[in-house]
């Protein structure tokens, strides 16, 4: 399905062309149903392969940066959720480390097990519903989808019961978490981490192997070690491209060097293995999900050093980042030592791997073009600001 938005044009492959061959030119988008979010990409055709492609973006933006620039350093919370509204609790930590570092802040072990908690579960729906929307850009009938969005409404009820939103969390603070675990919040998260691998094995079943999957993925869209580390790829992208390169390893920022687990890796770089990734990557959430909720200790949930009033950090700046769902999430700041932040800047993980999209579309069919972008998993929140 293509939206022209513009007027198609018809290009000349040159000056001298005598009208046959003709490239064309087209909009997909913005309102395309399988851009997840509002983004346009102008194509150029011959015939039904893909000459180039230009990504076009900026119409969710929303001037985060220069707002939060004027806000407390605590009000600009609740915005991080609005990045990618799918992983808020991930948005929120980044922010919250960024800070921590700013104003020497320290964390206490409660509140860094249930910041685990909350992110590998974020992980964990993030991409079971990513995988379902690629199946379902692909022309499924929505089973995989639906297999997905299943256990992410019960991640969901556990993120509504700890937070009070489905969503948009607001959960992290500056030295810890706003609130602590409810009653019987961890028997219930221990009880639905016990029916995951059942999940997982059901839905690897259902797709690795399922022909129509592999010839739509397989040898589509690669892109090679040496393109993904230029170009600034990071997160799942990256690693499906072979490339061992994971922050929850290299910083081993929070108390993640406490926790066992593995990081996989592709072979190809082509969309099949963006798909396998996520999916051994929910297995690897699940094992630290079950390490964290064995061994979690009681305590503060929040250093009570922090100040909430009046907080105004010395001047200086930080960069603080996480390896959320989707790759390498950032939050720069630098402190004039006033309540606001004077420079306030994200670096965001869906931009910088959106950024490949055209050389993974290169010589490849129109009906490849939406295949290859479901596997990229962007957000437009994140992306525009």
């Amino acid at each position: 399905m293509i939206a022209a938005t513009e007027p198609v044009r018809i290009l000349s492959k040159s000056p001298t062309d005598d009208g046959e061959g003709q490239f064309l030119e087209v909009s997909m988008g913005p309102q395309h149903p399988s851009t997840h979010g509002v983004f346009r990409m102008d194509v150029v055709l011959d015939g039904e392969r893909i000459v180039k492609l230009k990504p076009v973006f900026g119409y969710l933006h929303r001037n985060h940066e220069k707002i939060a620039e004027n806000e407390t350093y605590l009000g600009s919370m609740p915005y991080t959720d609005r990045l990618d509204y799918f992983c808020s609790l991930t948005n929120n930590w980044a922010y919250a480390l960024a800070v921590e570092k700013l104003a020497g802040i320290q964390v206490p072990e409660r509140a860094e097990y249930i910041r685990i908690i909350t992110a590998e579960l974020t992980r964990f729906q993030n991409h079971a519903a990513l995988i379902g929307f690629l199946t379902q850009d692909m022309g499924a009938s929505g089973t995989p989808l639906m297999y997905a969005f299943r256990e992410r409404e019960t991640i969901l009820d556990l993120f509504e019961s700890l937070t009070g939103a489905r969503m948009m969390c607001n959960y992290m603070r500056f030295g810890g978490c706003r609130v602590d675990l409810p009653a019987g919040w961890l028997d219930h998260a221990k009880q639905f981490a016990a029916t995951l691998p059942r999940f997982l094995d059901e839905f690897e079943r259902l797709l690795a192997t399922n022909e129509i999957l592999m010839a739509r993925t397989q040898g589509v869209g690669v892109l090679s070690k040496e393109f993904a580390v230029n170009a600034g790829v990071t997160g799942p992208i990256l690693r499906a491209s072979g490339v061992n390169y994971d922050l929850r390893k290299v910083d081993k920022y929070g108390i993640y060097d406490r926790f066992a687990f593995k990081i996989p890796l592709g072979e190809h770089g082509d969309t099949y293995d963006r798909y396998m990734v996520r999916l051994l990557e929910m297995r690897e959430s699940l094992n630290i999900l079950n390490q964290a909720l064995k061994d979690i200790p009681d305590g503060p949930i929040v250093d009570p050093k922090t100040k909430i009033r009046g907080f105004k950090p010395k001047p200086g700046e930080a960069y603080g980042r996480i390896e959320a769902p989707k790759g390498e999430l950032g939050f720069y700041l630098i402190s004039d030592g006033t309540p606001n932040p004077y420079r306030y800047r994200v670096r965001s993980s869906c931009m910088m791997n959106l950024t490949v999209l055209e050389e993974l579309c290169i010589g490849r069919n129109v009906a490849d073009v939406v295949v290859i972008l479901g596997s990229i998993d962007i957000v437009m929140g994140e992306v525009d600001r």
